[in-house]
């Protein structure tokens, strides 16, 4: 197996921990992305793998992802390789599910509470993920390139009357060229019900 490439050029882990808080319900870490990530995001939106994901340690999902990221994608197999260490420090959970997909619809357009512990998500290309902390009276777009903790309704003290409920943007009112999104959504292994007999899902 090849050596799984490492960044570590994000914001502090005591930045990231701040989501354990426990009047936190979200974290927004406005994280501009690198020009060779930019790059590389917009080449594997071209040609890679419509779905990408692994689970297990830091790595299993590193080897299961390589065969998906040919040379001018490895930026962006550094980042999520790097963002799952940082999320699996965060959450303590030592097997993870990371999955990086391309969205052409408009899914997940309801906002709603993940039913997961922890979640990370980053959009590498196209609009950010969609908040709300007052049922959709204020509506928040996360920037460009931001790094997203957020709490679902699996994790410990996880309360309704403090919950932030987010959704996926509209993309069908969007240009046509424009219509798509790069997103990495990383979890603890299992979430949502995920079969950990299949460690590795890599779909064209």
């Amino acid at each position: 197996m090849s050596s799984c490439p490492t960044r570590h050029q994000l914001v502090s882990q005591s930045s990231f921990r701040e989501i354990l808080s426990p009047e936190r319900t979200i974290a927004v870490h406005s994280q501009r992305l690198t020009e060779s990530i930019r790059r590389a995001s917009e080449s594997h939106l071209r040609n890679g793998a419509r779905l990408a994901m692994a689970q297990g340690t830091l790595e299993t999902i590193c080897s299961g992802l390589t065969q998906a990221f040919p040379d001018e994608t490895l930026p962006l197999l550094a980042d999520m390789i790097d963002l799952a260490s940082r999320y699996q420090e965060v959450s303590g959970h030592q097997t993870l599910r990371v999955r990086l997909e391309k969205v052409t619809t408009d899914s997940c357009r309801k906002f709603h509470v993940d039913c997961v512990g922890l979640r990370l998500l980053r959009t590498y290309v196209g609009p950010g993920v969609e908040w709300t902390a007052d049922g959709g009276l204020t509506i928040h777009q996360t920037p460009d390139g931001a790094v997203v903790f957020l709490k679902g309704k699996h994790f410990p003290g996880w309360s309704e009357a403090t919950s932030v409920r987010h959704r996926s943007p509209r993309l069908s009112a969007l240009p046509i060229e424009k219509r798509q999104r790069l997103l990495l959504t990383i979890d603890e292994a299992g979430a949502c019900g995920t079969s950990m007999d299949a460690p590795v899902m890599i779909a064209a």
